[in-house]
């Protein structure tokens, strides 16, 4: 179990699983052979499997323990939920659960699940499978959903069926335990939304703040460290392509070479670290220790 401590917030990573299974040709459907051949290297064994030509995404949501609030930043894939990819459909190890005990707090003291946005691998254990319902996984906790996101996803899901938003979103709103907020909503002054729209309508980062240090839990703004370099590389899923290719650029200038944690949603194992500049671009420098 990885953990850091920002002033006096602790922040822990909860890992579901992390393996090289995203085809990175599919994932980047725009990119060329050509254009992946000066990276390969670089990102061989730890955030490429290069034989495979697959990327290494953790699935990972974060616990935030500040002196007030217990919060979960995402939720990861969940168990017992159709899903198109495989690995996802139907699984049923409890890893996420499994590894949320570990950090000895159990789901029922979990007071807000702040959600970065609303695709698969971010709410899925929202829910979870009980006497024939999908029932919130954190029963005390008010699950903070975008307004504008959800508004976007409940149409869509009306024109087209969306898995995730039948058993992972709309429980949560039916049952009463979801709160809608704008996109720069503060828990106290620790705890906030940041706006970082692209990837989806209102996609949103976690900003932390204590005592004079800073964390951003980044969601899906940015999945492989190649796109430190390459910002306008388009990922299959960006929603608007143009605005978050834009988003990303002034995340990582806004932040880069400054004493910010980044924790990094998609970024292989420690997945902390800080934006450094390289040439035109940036890196991301992993956390010594």
């Amino acid at each position: 179990m990885l953990e850091k401590k920002v002033g006096d917030v602790l922040i822990t990573r909860v890992i579901e699983s992390e393996r090289p299974d995203f085809d990175a040709g599919q994932f980047f459907p725009t990119i060329t052979a050509e254009q992946w051949a000066p990276y390969r290297q670089r990102l061989a064994g730890w955030a490429m499997d290069t034989a495979a030509n697959n990327l290494v995404f953790p699935m990972q949501g974060f616990l935030v323990r500040t002196r007030h609030h217990t919060i979960v930043v995402d939720t990861c894939v969940g168990d017992h939920k159709k899903r198109v990819r495989p690995t996802w459909n139907m699984t049923t190890s409890g890893a996420f659960l499994k590894a949320f005990t570990e950090t000895g707090v159990r789901p029922e003291q979990v007071d807000y699940v702040m959600c970065t946005h609303m695709h698969n691998d971010h709410v899925g254990w929202n829910t979870r499978w009980d006497n024939g319902r999908w029932v919130p996984t954190f029963p005390n906790a008010k699950y903070l959903f975008s307004e504008k996101e959800l508004q976007y996803w409940t149409q869509l899901h009306k024109e087209t069926p969306q898995n995730q938003i039948e058993d992972s979103v709309l429980p949560i709103v039916e049952q009463g335990r979801a709160q809608l907020v704008k996109n720069d909503f503060a828990l106290g002054d620790e705890v906030r939304f940041e706006s970082t729209a692209g990837h989806t309508p209102d996609h949103m980062s976690v900003h932390i703040t204590s005592r004079g240090q800073e964390a951003v839990i980044t969601g899906d703004l940015i999945h492989s460290p190649v796109q430190c370099l390459e910002m306008e590389w388009v990922p299959r899923p960006d929603y608007d392509p143009p605005h978050a290719a834009a988003t990303r650029r002034a995340f990582m200038e806004r932040y880069c070479e400054r004493d910010v944690l980044i924790c990094a949603s998609h970024f292989p194992s420690p997945s902390f670290g800080r934006f450094v500049r390289e040439g035109k671009g940036f890196w991301f420098e992993y956390l010594k220790g």
